[in-house]
């Protein structure tokens, strides 16, 4: 007696599926249904699709409650973290910093790497996009082409678990933009989680970890 097989994709064992929660982190580092398409290489309406998915499974009304909406994906290096720190952590003892990043906003990119790279001499880490990362000193400099150069640069504080430190810093008043997502995986499997805030005069700040699997 042959078995029949279910038709579809198979069930995942997490709240969202690997594509979802693109979408959701996308979403939650601010970016546009036509951003996160052109980044994905997606169509408008398949992220569309997604979102409608996210909204439905999450209980969420609008994009607003999503960016605020926090849970790290269950095979995530953060998750492990989460459980592998269950029962250490104080949230009175929340420390931020040393300063991690610090970014700017560039207008071409080739340019400005060749500048930083080579007339400059800072190490180059990575690209990735319209992104790049080079070394000053133990500090990462983030150089960015999504934006138009502007004079202000982003301090990035680093701390060592940013879901203990997003709930007391929420705790205290400071009014974040978003839940902390992700944003980039290494090939090493190491994950780079940021959430904005706002200081008390409206600019941005973040508080990011980076979470080794």
């Amino acid at each position: 007696m042959s078995s029949t097989r279910r038709r579809g994709r198979p069930p995942h064992d997490d709240l969202l599926t690997p594509a979802e929660w693109r979408v959701v982190h996308a979403i939650q580092h601010g970016m546009s249904n036509r951003d996160i398409a052109t980044r994905r290489g997606i169509s408008v309406d398949a992220v569309k699709y997604h979102v409608a998915n996210v909204m439905a499974k999450l209980g969420v009304g609008n994009r607003k409650a999503l960016r605020r909406w926090f849970r790290a994906p269950r095979h995530s290096a953060l998750a492990e973290q989460a459980v592998e720190s269950v029962g250490m952590n104080n949230a009175s003892n929340v420390q931020l910093g040393p300063i991690a990043q610090i970014s700017r906003s560039v207008s071409d990119m080739a340019a400005a790497e060749h500048w930083y790279g080579k007339v400059l001499g800072l190490p180059h880490l990575y690209t990735f996009g319209k992104f790049a990362f080079f070394d000053c000193g133990g500090t990462r400099l983030f150089l960015s082409a999504e934006q138009p150069a502007g004079p202000e640069s982003i301090l990035y504080l680093r701390v060592p678990d940013i879901r203990v430190a997003y709930e007391e810093l929420r705790g205290r008043g400071v009014e974040f933009l978003g839940a902390p997502h992700l944003v980039h995986r290494h090939p090493d499997g190491t994950e780079e989680w940021l959430a904005h805030f706002k200081d008390s005069e409206g600019r941005l700040l973040a508080v990011m970890s980076q979470v080794q699997p």
